[in-house]
């Protein structure tokens, strides 16, 4: 029997971010039900239906991404959104389609379990083993975790924004701060640890998914006594966050052997765009899609990349990109020409890497501009990069990149321009959306 579908007005259609700051002084804790759209309860926005299709660890084979090109052509508008997890948003969707998309999805093999379709959140390394760095099959990792959360109806309780990270030792995903990673250090060891403490736990890569299982088992059980309703180990206070101490006893009991260790801080950097050369004579491929936004047009060539030149697989990445594996390093060059022909960016110097805005209008209501036409317009009219920059048609900024940005958010007569980290943000400047190509040329090149 097919699960029932809903189509839900929820508080966020795009905050699939978290940024990775930690929960500033005095910010409330959860008090209501998690309302994260997936792809059984959709989110009703102004333009239509919107479902959240979660790829573990960004993966899909050409054939799996060819039905999500046809989903979004036959049942929604034509347009593929990737979010900041490497999960992949339908837009414009009927509000009586719930069951077809559904089906089609179990058919492709993307909706193993419909209790479990929202806390499959993985997020892991997209080169390894393309580039010859990092340590560990992060990537295997990721299949045997999803097929352990699949199989667990305990965890069905975690929120829909709760993240698992895999990090094969370059420190990429470490970054993004999961509140449960795994970080591969060579030798069959690997690193488990939550992601707002730097004390962790070592043990055998090949207990790392099933250990990741157990903090999260640990998670729901510290959230439930603290009485919080948290939805990440961020959202609970400092004395109700899970430790360490107990989670080793918890492993042991499971037969997991560790010890304590030390997480250092990540020094990893997102995957930029352009050719990874790997070994073999082989070469991956990296785009962006231009404000997080693929047509099924532009999205259907970078499937026919992977099926005809490549080695049959995407992986979608958390910096809204797509990591083409396996092409011959001959052929790489004319392929990822061919691509920025159809407007995907593939070079780190472009001004539209690192650039994204949220769904603005007509696709939400509480946008005070179209942001994304307010975007093109401004990036048309730079020519190289910087800090990364994000539209924002409300306070919310649904999506926002972590770290240092540049923050652009309409205010009704404008737009308000400031460099923000979390800690000390610089000074805003309201500036009219002619004048902001300049204010976010200047912002972008602040170091």
């Amino acid at each position: 029997m097919l699960a029932a579908m809903s189509v839900t007005p929820t508080s966020g259609p795009d905050r699939d971010n978290s940024g990775g700051a930690a929960v500033p002084p005095g910010t409330p804790l959860r008090t209501g039900g998690d309302s994260c759209p997936g792809a059984l309860r959709l989110h009703a926005a102004d333009d239509g239906a919107l479902a959240r299709v979660r790829l573990p660890a960004g993966l899909l084979t050409s054939h799996q991404a060819g039905v999500l090109a046809r989903l979004s052509e036959e049942l929604g508008d034509g347009n593929l959104d990737i979010t900041s997890r490497g999960n992949v948003q339908l837009r414009g969707l009927s509000g009586g389609c719930g069951g077809e998309l559904g089906e089609r999805l179990r058919e492709a093999g993307m909706l193993p379990s419909d209790r479990h379709e929202r806390v499959r959140n993985t997020v892991a390394s997209p080169l390894c083993g393309l580039d010859g760095a990092g340590h560990g099959d992060v990537q295997s990792w990721a299949r045997e975790l999803d097929r352990l959360l699949c199989a667990n109806p305990d965890v069905t309780g975690l929120s829909g924004r709760f993240l698992f990270g895999l990090d094969d030792g370059r420190g990429d995903i470490a970054a993004l701060v999961p509140d449960v990673t795994l970080i591969a250090t060579g030798g069959d060891q690997t690193l488990l640890g939550y992601g707002t403490s730097a004390s962790g736990l070592r043990i055998a890569a090949g207990h790392g998914p099933r250990a990741a299982v157990l903090a999260a088992e640990q998670f729901l059980e510290t959230a439930r006594v603290s009485g919080t309703a948290a939805w990440r180990v961020k959202d609970l206070p400092e004395e109700h966050r899970p430790r360490v101490g107990p989670l080793a006893h918890r492993l042991a009991v499971a037969g997991i052997v560790s010890a304590p260790a030390t997480l250092a801080p990540p020094q990893g950097a997102p995957v930029e765009p352009g050719q990874v050369t790997g070994p073999y004579g082989h070469t991956a491929l990296s785009v962006a899609a231009p404000l997080g936004r693929l047509t099924s047009a532009q999205w259907r060539l970078v499937v026919r990349t992977a099926a005809e030149y490549g080695a049959g697989e995407l992986r979608v990445t958390p910096w809204r990109g797509i990591v083409v594996p396996g092409l011959p390093t001959v052929t790489a060059p004319a392929r990822l020409a061919a691509l920025a022909d159809a407007g995907l960016v593939t070079s780190a110097s472009s001004p539209w890497h690192r650039a994204g805005a949220c769904a603005g209008r007509p696709g939400c209501a509480k946008s005070r501009a179209d942001v994304r036409a307010d975007a093109a317009a401004c990036l048309a009219h730079q020519r190289t990069g910087g800090l990364p920059v994000y539209w924002s048609g409300c306070e919310r900024r649904c999506g926002h990149p972590g770290g240092a940005w540049v923050d652009v958010l309409a205010t009704g007569d404008g737009y308000e321009v400031a460099v923000r980290d979390g800690t000390a943000d610089g000074t805003a400047r309201t500036v009219t959306a002619e004048e902001s190509a300049a204010a976010v040329t200047a912002a972008r090149r602040t170091t």
